[in-house]
């Protein structure tokens, strides 16, 4: 299911990465976009790297939950303010609580959906 308004990427990646879908979740991010990785807070560019950072939490039985704040919105973008919450399986094979309070940047595409430009899962502490 395409994101059909800015909030609506959270939503769909959410449930992507629930189902484990790897190949949807990679579709929601536009070809040059920028993830910030959660963990080390390094930029990761473009599909093949924003594809290894959630190839990890699919291998960890990842599941997240997003609540759209704010949506600010110019034209052919927005910014989204989402606050996350989750769990993942981790080393130990105890669930661990994840979370976070992301500002993301998304721009409508020709067919009217929306992708992520840049994305950072801790923006805002």
């Amino acid at each position: 299911m395409p994101a059909t308004t800015p909030g609506a990427c959270d939503v769909v990646l959410a449930e992507y990465i629930g189902a484990g879908d790897l190949d949807a979740i990679v579709a929601l991010y536009e070809p040059a976009a920028v993830l910030i990785d959660a963990a080390s807070g390094a930029p990761l560019e473009g599909h093949a790297a924003i594809r290894q950072s959630f190839a990890g939490l699919i291998a960890a039985k990842g599941r997240i939950e997003c609540r759209v704040v704010k949506v600010v919105r110019s034209g052919e973008l927005a910014l989204c303010y989402n606050d996350w919450t989750g769990s993942m399986v981790g080393p130990d094979g105890q669930r661990t609580q994840i979370g976070g309070r992301a500002m993301e940047v998304v721009r409508r595409q020709a067919d009217g959906t929306w992708r992520y430009v840049l994305d950072d899962p801790n923006a805002r502490g």
